[in-house]
C-alpha cells in the first residue's frame, strides 16, 4: 500500500464505511469549521459513497479514510476544489476525538502531500483553519504551510459569535 507511514494509512472509501461516516459527519463538535448547521441522513450519505469511487478529475474531490495499523477507520482527509488547470486544491482532515494527539494527523497529512506533489502533479495546496484552533494551525506549519491570511470573522459559532480563519498555503 503506497499511502502508508509508521502508524497511519491512508484508502479508498467503501460501502462499509456509512457508520463510520455517519458519526464523523453529524459531531456536532466540528460542524463550526465545516460550513454545516444539519445532519446529515444516512441516505445521503450512501448516495455519497455511490459516487465516491469517480475519478477526482471528475468530481474534483477525493476523500481517504485515515486508519491507523489495527485497521480502525479514524479519520478521513479530503481534498477539494480539485483544479487541475491551475495544479491546485484544497485540504480538510478530521481525526475521531478518541485517536486525537497521537501523531495520526501528521502522519496522514504527509501521505497526501506526496500523493498531491508526486501522482497529482501539484503546485500548491492550501486550506482554512478557524484561528482558535492552535493544533491545526501547528500541524499545517509543521508540513510546511505559511500562514497567506486572515478572514476576520469569517465563521458564525452556534453561540453567535464569530471566528476568525487563518488562511495557509504550501508551494511544492
Amino acid at each position: 500500500m503506497f499511502l502508508r507511514s509508521e502508524h497511519t494509512y491512508l484508502r479508498a472509501l467503501e460501502p462499509t464505511d456509512l457508520d463510520f461516516l455517519y458519526t464523523l459527519e453529524n459531531d456536532t463538535s466540528v460542524w463550526h469549521v465545516g460550513n454545516t448547521l444539519t445532519p446529515y441522513s444516512k441516505f445521503v450519505l450512501e448516495q455519497y459513497l455511490e459516487n465516491a469511487a469517480l475519478d477526482i478529475y471528475t468530481i474534483k474531490q477525493l476523500r481517504l479514510v485515515i486508519c491507523n495499523h489495527e485497521q480502525e477507520a479514524i479519520g478521513a482527509i479530503d481534498l477539494f476544489d480539485f483544479d487541475p488547470l491551475h495544479h491546485r486544491a484544497g485540504i480538510g482532515i478530521v481525526v475521531s476525538a478518541s485517536y486525537r494527539g497521537q501523531g495520526h494527523a501528521a502522519e496522514a497529512l504527509n501521505l497526501l502531500l506526496s500523493y498531491c506533489q508526486h501522482t497529482l502533479q501539484l503546485h500548491q495546496v492550501y486550506c482554512s483553519v478557524t484561528a482558535t484552533n492552535h493544533t491545526s494551525i501547528k500541524l499545517f506549519k509543521n508540513a510546511g504551510f505559511e500562514e497567506v491570511g486572515v478572514r476576520k470573522e469569517w465563521l458564525r459559532k452556534s453561540d453567535g459569535s464569530w471566528d476568525d480563519v487563518v488562511e495557509m498555503q504550501r508551494v511544492f
